[in-house]
């Protein structure tokens, strides 16, 4: 009886032993090292919206306008935070079985506190990772109607189409139960949640909002090249918490990620000015950086599931396509984007959302990604990227519509007066100068 007693207390204590290996173990433990990862990858993230894309759009306008961009992206950074705690992070990631939103239960962060845990991270920090998400898109917004909205027409929209354009979209692409994470959709940090919707809704605002005076006639140009660039400088390297961070992990897709980030980067910077020096004689410093960004926009959703020869080559297709679209939608089809949100952020989510699904193929050598889930293969694969992409863009454009011509009516029309816009939505909308001198 003895000998039985010491055997079943051996067999129980080794098998306490490896329980923590197990799947079941391992639900409810921090994972120190992914957690000191993502810490700092939310940093990144919120760090491309302020100040990076904030001194990204502010050097790109006029002089009289700079403190109205900068002060926008800062209350929407405000304004989307508060959102998400009381409903946006229950609407995209609630516990709901409802392929369209995740539900209210979630609602003010309902049993959150700090032993709650999202895989092997604290869900509180899952909750701020994804917030920074949920900031930047309809700040990118900004720059389709920069320099002619009233502030309170930006600000109201702003939340409106968070809650009725991202938040579902996040949970339909992102969430479990949502029905594009079902079928398979690749999209790994946000090509349509975040470029599609913002790229679409840009070009929906542009062409409802109007032209600036003086489009295309009066010169624009941007007034403070250094700061748009040192901007540019600070998305490049927040993208990589953008990108990296969403493998959720400190492994080798979030290292592989940040790899094919920084090289697509590299090859739209080079591309976009290759082809400047070609057309117009000089590499000019605005077209590096927008080329920059068409490649970090384009590499977005193919970032878990392309290789590095797959990045080279979205990093130059990025930099031609977004480069065509923007001589383009303003010269030939005259649309008054003013910063190119759509030809950039708009078509390099298309493009890469779509590509995401040729690159991950491992018959393609190093272009290889991470294979196709079982039972796909290149034909269904893109048949559901190109599924993603459409349904994200029509369902974008549709609820665009009626939310600014909503706004409008609250706001007794959303853009400034003439006179306002002339001397410059600095003064008109907050009484101040961001020039002093």
């Amino acid at each position: 009886m003895k000998n039985k007693n010491n055997i079943w207390n051996k067999t129980l204590l080794l098998t306490l032993l490896l329980l923590p290996a197990t799947g079941f173990a391992a639900q409810g433990e921090i994972d120190g090292a992914n957690t000191a990862w993502i810490l700092t990858a939310t940093a990144l993230v919120l760090f491309m919206t302020v100040p990076g894309l904030s001194l990204f759009y502010a050097g790109l306008v006029r002089s009289k306008n700079v403190l109205s961009i900068l002060m926008q992206c800062f209350a929407i950074t405000a304004l989307i935070s508060v959102i998400w705690l009381v409903f946006g992070y229950s609407m995209a990631f609630g516990p709901a079985e409802n392929p369209f939103w995740g539900g209210l239960s979630k609602a003010f962060l309902s049993g959150v506190n700090k032993d709650s845990v999202w895989g092997d991270i604290p869900e509180s920090l899952f909750i701020a990772f994804q917030m920074t998400f949920a900031i930047i898109t309809p700040a990118l917004i900004v720059g389709a109607f920069a320099e002619r909205i009233k502030f309170s027409s930006m600000l109201l929209f702003s939340g409106l189409w968070s809650i009725f354009v991202y938040f579902p979209v996040c949970h339909w692409v992102w969430a479990e139960q949502g029905w594009l994470y079902q079928m398979g959709l690749l999209d790994y940090a946000g090509g349509t949640v975040v470029h599609v919707t913002a790229g679409v809704a840009a070009l929906i605002t542009a062409i409802m909002l109007g032209k600036r005076q003086g489009f295309l006639v009066t010169p624009m140009m941007p007034h403070n090249l250094t700061m748009t660039i040192t901007g540019a400088g600070m998305l490049w390297v927040g993208w990589f918490g953008f990108n990296a961070g969403s493998a959720l992990a400190a492994n080798g897709s979030a290292g592989m990620a940040l790899l094919v980030t920084h090289l697509s980067a590299s090859a739209g910077a080079l591309t976009w000015m290759t082809i400047e020096w070609v057309r117009h004689g000089k590499p000019s410093g605005l077209g590096a950086v927008t080329g920059m960004v068409a490649g970090l926009a384009t590499i977005t959703p193919a970032s878990g599931s392309v290789g590095p020869g797959g990045a080279l080559v979205l990093g130059i297709m990025g930099g031609l396509l977004c480069f065509t679209a923007t001589y383009y939608l303003k010269q030939k089809i005259k649309i008054d984007d003013s910063l190119d949100v759509f030809p950039v952020h708009g078509v390099g989510g298309i493009l890469g959302t779509l590509m995401a699904g040729v690159f991950v193929s491992q018959e393609l050598g190093v272009f290889s990604g991470n294979g196709y889930a079982e039972g796909m293969n290149m034909a269904s694969q893109l048949g559901v990227q190109v599924v993603g992409i459409l349904a994200t863009a029509a369902y974008t454009a549709v609820v665009t519509i009626i939310l600014f011509k909503l706004v409008g009516v609250m706001t007794s029309g959303v853009r400034v007066s003439e006179d306002e816009e002339q001397m410059g939505l600095d003064i008109s909308d907050h009484d101040e100068k961001g020039y002093s001198m």
